[in-house]
């Protein structure tokens, strides 16, 4: 995501409205158990959520940016509440007892780890499970 696209999601985010206080409390406390993905560029640090990986948020340290992301998804996740729908569980608390398997050529697979380091995530599978369960929104 471009700086700019960063600037505008975190501009959106500032138009938002205040939230009933037991839709605020829940989404607060599960907001704070969904993993920050962190990284650096130019000397800013900008962070998004595991879980909704389209919630972002940034600061000028690691601390700051964590912050603003989980106030972001705090609204993220209020917002979804709010409309009914059920947000994503943290991932965390996701027992997956269910493997599949990919064949990728050499030249995939190094891409594949290259992006997934990149956009901050501990491995392959880690990227490959949440673009795909993203896909699925």
């Amino acid at each position: 995501m471009s700086a700019r696209s960063k600037r505008s999601a975190k501009a959106s985010r500032k138009l938002r409205r205040p939230f009933a206080p037991a839709v605020l409390a829940k989404a607060r406390t599960l907001a704070e158990r969904y993993q920050v993905v962190l990284s650096c560029e130019e000397g800013h640090w900008y962070g998004r959520g595991l879980e909704l990986s389209r919630v972002f948020g940034d600061g000028k340290t690691a601390e700051a940016a964590v912050t603003d992301t989980r106030q972001a998804l705090t609204a993220a996740v209020a917002t979804l509440v709010e409309q009914g729908q059920r947000p994503p569980a943290p991932a965390i608390t996701g027992r997956r007892t269910e493997q599949v398997n990919v064949r990728l050529s050499a030249e995939e697979r190094l891409l594949l780890e290259t992006v997934a380091k990149r956009k901050g995530y501990s491995g392959m599978s880690d990227f490959i499970r949440a673009v795909a369960v993203e896909a699925t929104r």
